[in-house]
Order: C-alpha cells, then structure tokens, then sequence
C-alpha cells in the first residue's frame, strides 16, 4: 500500500480590505474579510518542497488589493474577477474565493452637533451590527458557480411562535406551549443559476442580495410560527417561489431560547413578561430547500459539488 496526497487546497485567508469611494464628496465604504484557495497539480510542492508553480499567498492577497485600486463593486463581482484572473494560471484548474462583507452606517448628526438627516453623514460612520453579507466562488471542470449569502441575522418575535404536539417520554420535560418567542441568528447561502451568474452586474447582485434579505425576514415577521422548522422551510419556499433564477438555499437557524423566569417565590405573576435568555445549549435547526428538477443537486441526487467547501451544514 503506498501513501499518495489527496485533495487539497492553499491561499490567503481573511485578507482584510477597506475600499473607501471619493469619487464625491459623498463617501462610500466596503469593508471585506477576502479568502483565496487554488486548486490544481501541487503535487511537486507537497512530496519535494519544489515550489516552481505555487502562487505565492502574498501574491494573492497583493492581487485582491490591486483589484480593489479599480473599485470593488459587489463582493460576487470582485470574486469572479479574482476566480478567472488564477484560472488563467496553467496549473490552476479550479479554487475557492469567500467573501463577508461587514456593514458600516452613516452617522445621523455632524460633527458640529447639527442634524445631518435621515440620510446621514457624508463621510463620518458607525460599524453596523455583528449581521455579514456573504459571498463565495466555487471553480471546477463544471465551471464557476455563485454562492450568496448572508451571516448572524439576528431576528425575534414576542408572539405569534408555539411548539407543541411533539412525542413524550421519561425524559421529557419541556412544555407545551402556545406562545412563546421565537428568537434566532440566521445562517443563508443561496446558488445562484447559471444563468443569473453569467449576466449579473454588481448592481443585480445587490439589489437581489437587497430583496432575498428583506423576503427571508418578512416571511419571519408574518410566519405563524408552529416550529422553527417550519419557519426555516417558509423563508426558503418564499425565495424559491420568487427568484427563479436562485437554484436553492440553505439555512441554519439556532433557536436562541428564551426561558420564562418563575416569580411566584417572590409573590409575583408573570403574564408573559419576563424571560432569561439562554446563550447554550441550543437547537440548531438547518435545511435544504431546493427545486425537485434543479439538475445535480436534488433530494434524490447528489448535491451540488460547490457546498462541500461551505464548513459545517451551510
């Protein structure tokens, strides 16, 4: 039996970028976490140390900065230029490029104390909250395929959420109950068809990052909720249902608990009122929704190639 290497992978992890837009007075900011990992004939560095064809990961993460000298535009566009730019190497056949984008907001007053409007400062901001905008380009003898996304959107309802009619035995405890908050951090990455890819410029691909954002948290918002399985089903059914052009979605949503605290020892009622939140244990809760006839990643067939670089469920 002798030892060989197996798939692998290398590249620049978390190259941090800071664009900021002058082109007005007006300022404009994209913050991104950029990965770049190559795939193709490495075989040489790994058995004998011979580096004559890596691509050193100083010099991807030089070229993600040079890129960003010509503007940035959407992080799936930025991603598409990196992917074809090493692809054109004779030694890379195929790679990964991720990237979170971290969300700054204006600042509503001037320096001077003066309201600034709704529209904000034109050039002072403040870092938005812990919720990224995702992106990813997978590349293999398929060709490139589009991943979007988005990460920690925290989202609650007070009302309108129950769980009950679940199975009981000798070691269940937990209540049935009619109303209860639902609370939860949505995980999404959503493949983009072809078709869409092909064509999308930076501005389809923010307006459509825009619009699925705004439908998964609708369909939260006005969901009666009888499980959180259910919900996470609805908001993927809903961007299916909407976008044909999006070939599926995958969610992973934990139910951050929120436990009714007991005041009957200190002579108090609580209607409802007062809850601890719990950080752990969680459920975790993650699914698939996908088009019955969406070519190689159906529930009866293998799953696209381009979610075993995602870690974890999605």
């Amino acid at each position: 039996m002798s030892i060989v290497l197996g798939p692998n992978q290398y590249g620049k992890a978390e190259v941090r970028l800071v664009r900021v837009d002058r082109d007005t007075p007006r300022h404009r900011i994209t913050d991104l976490s950029i990965t770049s990992q190559l795939r193709g004939d490495f075989r040489a560095t790994h058995e004998s140390g011979d580096n004559t064809g890596v691509i050193a990961t100083d010099t991807q993460k030089n070229t993600v900065y040079a890129f960003a000298r010509d503007g940035v535009g959407s992080p799936e566009t930025l991603l598409l230029r990196l992917a074809r730019h090493f692809l054109a190497e004779p030694q890379v056949t195929g790679g990964r490029w991720r990237a979170e984008q971290y969300g700054w907001e204006r600042i509503g007053a001037d320096a001077a104390g003066g309201a600034a409007g709704a529209v904000g400062h034109d050039h002072s901001f403040v870092r938005g909250a812990a919720e990224r905008r995702t992106a990813l380009v997978h590349a293999d003898d398929a060709g490139l395929t589009v991943l979007a996304g988005l990460r920690d959107v925290t989202v609650l309802k007070s009302t309108g959420s129950e769980f009950s009619g679940f199975p009981r035995d000798r070691y269940t405890t937990l209540p049935e109950t009619d109303d209860r908050i639902l609370a939860t951090d949505v995980t999404a990455w959503w493949r983009y068809a072809p078709s869409f890819a092909e064509a999308a410029g930076p501005a389809d691909y923010d307006e459509r990052f825009a619009a699925v954002r705004a439908l998964l948290l609708t369909t939260f918002a006005e969901l009666h909720s009888l499980a959180l399985q259910q919900t996470v089903f609805a908001m993927g059914r809903a961007v299916l249902e909407a976008f044909g052009d999006i070939a599926e979605i995958r969610l992973s949503c934990p139910n951050n608990h929120h436990f009714l605290v007991d005041l009957e020892p200190f002579g108090l009622d609580n209607p409802g009122e007062v809850f601890f939140a719990a950080d752990r244990p969680y459920g975790l809760i993650e699914a698939a929704v996908q088009r019955s006839e969406a070519g190689p990643s159906t529930p009866d067939g293998p799953e696209h190639a381009v979610w075993s670089t995602i870690g974890g469920f999605v």
